[in-house]
C-alpha cells in the first residue's frame, strides 16, 4: 500500500495486523479528561476520557469523547454540566478506579477513595483531592459520523469553561507550572501512562 520502503501500512477498515492498535499510541499521550457529573436524580459519576482535549481559547471549550453512550454522557444530556479535574501521578492509581465498568447508581468518588466538594457555578462535584478544576456548561453534544455520514456509537460532549479553581503551589510568578504539576498523559496500549517532568521541557519560539 505504501510507496515508501520500511512502512507498515494499513487501511483502518480492513484491520490493522498488529497485537493492539496503534492509533491511541501514536496519538499521544494525551491529557486525561477526569469527567465528574451529575444526573438528575442526584447521582454522581466520575470517569476518565483519553480522547479529550481543549478546542478554543475565548470563550474556553474543552471536550471529551464518550465512545458510547455511557453514564458520563447521560448525565450531560440531563443537567448540560460537567467538571474537568486535572488528574496528577500522586492520583493516577485513583483515577484508574474510576475507570471500571459498574451499574448506573455506583458512585465513583467511593470507590476512587475521592472527595466530591461543591462547584461554584454546575452541580456536578469536584474532585477535592485534584489540584484543577474547570466548571464546564455544555455548549454542544454531537454524534460523530464516518466519512459517508454513518453515525457512529461515539458521542462528543463540548463544554465552556465558566469557573477555573488552581491550586496555589501550582501557580509560579503568576504562570501554570506545568512541569511540576505532576500531570498524567494516557499513552496508548492496555496500560501506558506518561508524566510529564521538567526534563521533558524544551522551548520553541513562534516564528515572527
Amino acid at each position: 500500500m505504501s510507496d515508501i520502503p520500511d512502512m507498515h501500512s494499513y487501511e483502518p477498515s480492513k484491520g490493522h495486523g498488529l497485537p493492539h492498535d496503534p492509533f491511541n499510541s501514536i496519538i499521544g499521550p494525551r491529557p486525561i479528561g477526569w469527567i465528574s457529573t451529575c444526573g438528575a436524580d442526584g447521582s454522581l459519576n466520575l470517569a476518565p476520557y483519553s480522547f479529550f482535549n481543549g478546542f478554543n481559547y475565548t470563550p474556553p471549550i474543552i471536550g471529551f469523547s464518550s465512545t458510547s453512550a455511557k453514564d458520563s454522557l447521560r448525565n450531560c444530556q440531563e443537567t448540560g454540566e460537567f467538571v474537568w479535574n486535572l488528574t496528577t501521578r500522586d492520583l493516577a492509581a485513583r483515577m484508574n478506579e474510576t475507570c471500571a465498568s459498574v451499574p448506573y447508581d455506583t458512585n465513583e468518588f467511593e470507590l476512587g477513595g475521592l472527595t466530591p466538594v461543591p462547584s461554584q457555578l454546575v452541580s456536578a462535584p469536584r474532585v477535592a483531592e485534584s489540584p484543577v478544576h474547570f466548571e464546564c456548561k455544555v455548549s454542544q453534544i454531537v454524534q460523530l459520523k464516518g466519512h459517508v455520514g454513518n453515525p457512529t456509537p461515539a458521542w462528543l460532549v463540548l463544554g465552556e469553561v465558566v469557573a477555573v479553581h488552581i491550586a496555589h503551589h501550582l501557580l509560579k510568578d503568576g504562570l501554570f507550572d506545568t512541569f511540576t504539576a505532576g500531570i498524567v498523559l494516557r499513552a496508548g496500549g492496555p496500560s501506558a501512562y506518561a508524566e510529564i517532568r521538567p526534563e521533558s521541557r524544551f522551548d520553541l519560539h513562534r516564528p515572527k
